[in-house]
């Protein structure tokens, strides 16, 4: 994609985060390093189970004024997500406040990061429009995204020179390159950070001490014992529900996750992402999968 292009996510929200213990708070609980995050850096985080499965995905950037920290995550699972951050907000000094006036966009395309003064540093971020845009801190070939006034966004982003896209261009643009997208690929209560490419993708500090979940995170990282990972998958054939079972002849070999238009994401077995030109084919219902392994992960 060359033309700087604009999508809403409106299956996105703010959560925001306030008080004098706001960083303090999330720093115990999540995996990424919050001393990281400022005005000019956003970071991708995973709040996970005590007993370290997935629960949410989400970035966190610095409110304009910098009093606050603004959480984008899922939207239809904010309350959920609110619900458990209480739980461990014990006496700290913290104020937790959805924000449905705030909007999320993905901006993607080559001239995307120009359009917005962005340098090519992942995280990277400045304020914008009474809002945030920052780079993918995750993968910065996927662009940028914004926190903008949901009331004037689209307006602000078409001075800025974008054209509107639908949730299917960001889909295509993310599903080659490995980058999930909250529970449509990691599935609440059983993914784990190693296999869904949190570590690559820069959701994981190994620095900063512990966080909830990090045993077992660190056992699968050290111990090599992830036994899947989510890739990126071609499919030839009419693209299967997610959700559909991946065989290769009768064995399971996974699981399809989120798919669009001849491309997707299935949690795939290792043993079998790479299984040799004489294997049989890997099939998710009545089409062929074939995967391909991103060139930032290391496993």
């Amino acid at each position: 994609m060359t033309q700087p292009v604009a999508v809403a996510l409106d299956h996105r929200g703010i959560l925001q985060v306030g008080g004098s213990d706001a960083r303090e708070f999330l720093q115990g609980i999540t995996s990424n390093d919050m001393t990281r995050v400022g005005v000019e850096n956003a970071i991708w985080t995973g709040f996970l189970t005590p007993q370290g499965k997935f629960q949410h995905e989400f970035f966190v950037a610095v409110s304009p004024d910098g009093a606050s920290l603004w959480l984008d995550c899922e939207a239809g699972r904010r309350e959920h997500l609110h619900k458990r951050l209480k739980v461990y907000k014990l006496r700290a000094d913290v104020a937790l406040t959805p924000r449905p006036d705030l909007a999320v966009y993905a901006l993607l395309g080559e001239r995307a990061l120009g359009l917005l003064d962005l340098p090519a540093l992942e995280g990277y971020a400045r304020p914008f429009a009474g809002g945030t845009v920052f780079v993918e801190p995750r993968l910065g070939s996927l662009g940028a995204r914004a926190i903008l006034p949901a009331e004037d966004a689209g307006a602000r982003l078409e001075e800025a020179g974008f054209t509107f896209g639908t949730l299917g261009d960001f889909d295509a643009a993310r599903m080659p390159l490995g980058i999930p997208d909250g529970s449509r690929d990691l599935e609440p209560e059983r993914a784990t950070l190693i296999e869904s490419g949190f570590d690559e993708l820069h959701g994981i500090s190994w620095d900063k001490g512990c966080f909830m979940g990090q045993e077992l995170t660190a056992r699968m990282k050290y111990r090599g014992l992830a036994k899947k990972r989510l890739v990126p998958v071609h499919i030839e054939g009419p693209t299967p529900e997610p959700g559909t079972q991946v065989q290769r002849g009768k064995k399971v070999a996974g699981t399809l996750r989120s798919a669009v238009n001849g491309v997707g994401l299935a949690l795939l077995k290792l043993d079998q992402i790479d299984a040799g030109d004489d294997a049989e084919p890997l099939l998710a219902g009545d089409s062929t999968l074939t995967p391909q392994k991103p060139a930032w992960a290391s496993f």
